[in-house]
């Protein structure tokens, strides 16, 4: 019989979760300039089941995209949450510095130069360059897929990213960009991949990753003043079955929502959660 208007129900939700299911998406990279490499998305690092305690708060980090650059492209920046880092991505080749960044997943790369490394668990490697004329740029890497290789008129494609349904529906994140091309009205340039990544360009600028996806920008093509495309931002995302209670206190102004079961989190800027 109900006490003082505390029902049965009320005193579970007034339990705290003793673990939580997390998702860290780091910041993509920005795609190289000048003929330039994709960038490589940021580290995907997801899991169930991890113990969190009360009273203490638990930091968030949301890492940001690499900027624009008309020549190598920039690393994105790590996302936490708690122990878990997840590697921003790596940059493009491009300018004077072919080579592909390391990153969560790699950058690809400019001319005749292999794509940078990803992270084991968290992402896939760029691209290689093409070394024949009218050599395509390597896509970036993905959380799904390597970044697609370079060849003569053709840029490669971002590697594809991978879904996730922590948010509530199914998201994809983490796609690598697109390399650029030299237009010269046969070619084509390499499209980023699913998950936010962009698409390189023949034209001018590479084209940016979608925010909070940590997908890869796409490179741009030939010029000193052209620039690759922006990486993403990255997001956190945490839930726990809604027998539990809310939080007692949060940060960084996440998104709440009761969902499927699951009350969720979802950070797009940096902040933390207290239990």
């Amino acid at each position: 019989m109900p006490i003082l208007g505390i029902t049965a129900s009320s005193k579970v939700n007034a339990v705290a979760p003793t673990a939580v299911d997390y998702l860290v998406v780091a910041g993509g990279a920005s795609g190289g300039g000048d003929n330039g490499g994709g960038g490589g998305a940021g580290g995907f690092r997801t899991d169930t089941s991890f113990a969190v305690s009360t009273g203490t708060p638990i930091t968030v980090t949301v890492g940001a995209g690499g900027s624009a650059s008309t020549t190598t492209g920039v690393n994105g920046s790590d996302s936490v949450f708690s122990s878990i880092t997840s590697t921003g991505g790596g940059r493009g080749g491009g300018g004077s510095n072919n080579a592909g960044g390391s990153g969560g997943s790699g950058g690809g790369a400019r001319f005749n130069t292999g794509g940078g490394a990803g992270t084991g668990g968290q992402g896939n490697n760029g691209g290689t360059g093409a070394d024949t004329g009218n050599a395509g740029g390597g896509g970036g890497g993905g959380a799904g897929a390597t970044g697609g290789n370079g060849a003569s008129l053709t840029g490669g494609n971002g590697g594809d990213g991978t879904a996730s349904s922590y948010s509530g529906s199914s998201v994809t994140y983490a796609g690598g960009g697109g390399a650029s091309i030299e237009n010269t009205g046969s070619t084509t340039a390499g499209s980023g991949g699913s998950g936010g990544g962009g698409n390189g360009s023949k034209t001018g600028a590479g084209s940016p990753a979608t925010a909070n996806t940590g997908g890869g920008g796409g490179g741009g093509t030939n010029g000193g003043a052209t620039y690759g495309g922006n990486g993403g931002s990255g997001v956190v995302i945490i839930r726990y079955v809604n027998t539990f209670g809310d939080a007692a206190s949060t940060t960084g102004s996440p998104t709440f929502t009761d969902s499927g079961g699951y009350k969720i989190y979802r950070w797009t800027g940096s902040g933390s959660i207290t239990f």
